[in-house]
């Protein structure tokens, strides 16, 4: 659906990421966690096209949206200066594809990066639902590590690690991944490399993993086929490709290439 959605709460997590709370009750009573929005970042003609910004948290109580996203180029940056107050145009939720958690018991929720951002919605219902949850956070130094007190709530095991060993445990979260040997599902979002290491260790280990995708998309309905994606049974002469906005962009790890 599409709505204008009242800006009632801004926060500068760190320098160029933001945080967004909107009045969004039509929205926050049908979103999944995994799935996204498709945001117009003024009101202007320019630029044309929507941002796809993920769902950070639903608090379903008071009809609240939260995203989160970085500055990356002209749209985001334009996006960081509305106001609180201000209604902001929102197409949502997008994406058929779903983190689902409920046949399993004892998950592991990985992510790097902004793309943490996706899981917390995740951890937190699958926390509300009794399931034990373990979060593995990699970041690129202590300047970069975000929302650890908010997954902290959520979680019943929570590490953290940088790259450069600056804070918490030195390495890659995939790292501490391997050496939790009660997993029954692995859930993933964040830079490309890592989700191919977890894709490759969680096929390997016969674990259920999904995993959610980045793309670009320019409509996030399907229509541009911009965010198309190789399935990963289809044949080298007749490949076959679903689309991260409408497929996804939450995937079983084994049915895509990345």
């Amino acid at each position: 659906m599409q709505l204008m959605a009242e800006l009632v709460r801004k926060e500068n997590l760190k320098p160029d990421i933001y945080k967004f709370s909107v009045k969004a009750e039509e929205i926050v009573k049908i979103a999944k966690p995994g799935q996204f929005l498709n945001i117009r970042v003024n009101n202007e003609v320019e630029p044309l096209l929507r941002r796809p910004i993920s769902i950070y948290n639903l608090d379903k109580e008071n009809g609240i949206l939260e995203f989160i996203f970085q500055v990356k180029g002209r749209g985001t940056k334009i996006l960081a200066q509305r106001t609180i107050g201000e209604k902001i145009d929102i197409l949502g939720p997008l994406g058929y594809g779903s983190f689902k958690f409920n046949e399993y018991k004892n998950i592991a929720i990985i992510g790097g990066g902004i793309g943490v951002f996706p899981l917390y919605e995740l951890a937190k219902q699958a926390k509300e639902n009794g399931k034990n949850v373990n979060i593995y956070l990699g970041f690129r130094n202590k300047d970069l590590v975000t929302l650890e007190d908010k997954f902290e709530e959520v979680s019943d095991n929570l590490i953290i690690t940088t790259d450069d060993g600056s804070y918490k445990e030195k390495g890659f979260a995939i790292d501490w991944l391997k050496k939790d040997k009660n997993i029954d599902c692995i859930y993933a979002c964040g830079p490309l490399p890592m989700l191919r290491a977890v894709r490759e260790y969680a096929i390997e280990n016969d674990i259920p993993c999904q995993i959610s995708l980045e793309e670009r998309m320019a409509c996030g309905l399907g229509v541009c086929l911009g965010c198309a994606i190789k399935t990963a049974k289809s044949p080298k002469e007749a490949p076959e490709y679903w689309h991260v906005c409408k497929a996804g962009p939450v995937f079983e790890a084994k049915d895509v290439e990345i």
